[in-house]
């Protein structure tokens, strides 16, 4: 499969997933604090290179991959590199690049896992469980009484069969941003450009 088609593919899955999400917050009243970065600060998130190949595909179309190649193997940092943190208070910040962020970004606050008895639970922040504790309450009854929620297994399985070697694997955040740049560096090194991009210096 070429890998634009790859790509419309995740982000057609994105944009479902976008779809129950909005619906969700409007039913739930669950939303996020504007301008917390916290769990982009989380260290440890692990991430599929597929689920931002939409983003290494957007850098390479804009000359800017192999600039990003760079960054990515210069940096220490364990916090995702597209994260921009306004201050020394790192949990303040935002996404450099938003629209196209990955897909736990898009998940996590408002997709559930399954615990061990089998449960639904709703995968969320402290601050969303502390400051909206009746709302998160009220949810996490109604899920378990069969409202729909998108759930992170079935998300990633779905993921998973656009391109089973890209999606099955869980590394680092920034790993997973480096694999998702190579692939696409590696797949134009010999091919055509997409059309409209002539010869990229």
């Amino acid at each position: 499969m070429a890998i634009e088609e790859k790509v419309r593919q995740v982000e057609a899955l994105f944009d479902r997933l976008e779809v129950e999400i909005t619906a969700f917050q409007s039913e739930t009243h669950l939303y996020c604090n504007a301008g917390c970065g916290k769990c982009c600060t989380t260290p440890n998130i692990d991430a599929s290179p597929l689920e931002f190949l939409p983003w290494a595909f957007h850098l390479f179309l804009n000359g800017k991959a192999e600039e990003t190649l760079r960054l990515l193997n210069q940096t220490n940092n364990h916090n995702c590199l597209i994260y921009r943190p306004l201050s020394v208070l790192e949990d303040k910040g935002n996404c450099s690049n938003y629209l196209y962020r990955g897909l736990i970004c898009r998940l996590f606050g408002y997709a559930a896992t399954t615990d061990k008895y089998g449960k639904l639970r709703l995968a969320t922040c402290k601050i969303i469980k502390e400051e909206q504790q009746e709302n998160f309450i009220a949810a996490e009854e109604s899920i378990n009484n069969g409202k729909y929620v998108p759930i992170f297994t079935d998300y990633y399985m779905r993921l998973a069969q656009i391109d089973m070697r890209m999606g099955v694997i869980l590394v680092p955040i920034n790993e997973a941003l480096k694999i998702a740049i190579q692939e696409v560096l590696h797949y134009y090194a010999y091919r055509p450009l997409p059309d409209g991009l002539g010869n990229i210096a």
